[in-house]
């Protein structure tokens, strides 16, 4: 039960963090509290491996991101209003802000799901992808895990809301962040333009 546990707690949140929907953090907490309760397994086992699919994961979807990601969004960015201008606005987000999309990502449902792939799409830069990949999907098997082992069902019931919260927080920042965007892009573009340039 001991390494069945574990392999499916990092095939889980390897694959949500290839970008594939699924239930990781869930699924650490299961196992977290699983481990507190029965002493089954060792709640270093379930950090450790949570962090570990974590980190792959994004990686992968970095990988993917950065290889057709972009294609993808030239090609058919068009349909939703994705021009290159506004490509390059995501691009320079991503180089000024990047860091923080992705470590704080990780503890937000949907962006734990595509933050990697964005990440990898707008050319971020991998070792800075990988150092804030790694600091948050540590971060987070530690407090989400940490937390379910010792406190234990209080923790599934705050994860839920919180989780939640933080959605709505991120959805109504992303709102806010287009409202911007839409009034100031010809400068938006500009900046970004220069930004990139002066990065290349």
């Amino acid at each position: 039960m001991h390494t069945y546990g574990l392999w499916a707690l990092f095939a889980v949140v390897t694959a949500e963090s290839m970008g594939v929907p699924m239930p990781g953090e869930t699924a650490l907490v299961s196992a977290a509290l699983y481990a507190g309760a029965t002493h089954g397994m060792e709640l270093v086992d379930v950090i450790a491996v949570a962090a570990a699919g974590a980190i792959i994961g994004d990686n992968i979807g970095y990988l993917v991101g950065h290889t057709v990601g972009l294609k993808m969004l030239t090609r058919y960015g068009r349909y939703v209003r994705l021009d290159e201008g506004r490509l390059r606005i995501g691009q320079y987000l991503f180089l000024k802000h990047g860091g923080k999309i992705v470590f704080f990502g990780r503890f937000v449902a949907f962006l734990r799901i595509f933050a990697a792939v964005l990440a990898g799409a707008n050319r971020m830069s991998w070792s800075h992808f990988l150092a804030m990949n790694a600091a948050g999907g540590i971060c987070w098997a530690v407090l989400f895990g940490g937390g379910a082992y010792f406190f234990g069902e209080r923790v599934r019931a705050v994860a839920g809301p919180a989780s939640a919260l933080a959605l709505v927080a991120t959805l109504l920042f992303v709102v806010a962040g287009l409202v911007f965007i839409r009034r100031n892009e010809q400068e938006l573009v500009a900046r970004a333009k220069a930004g990139i340039s002066n990065r290349s």
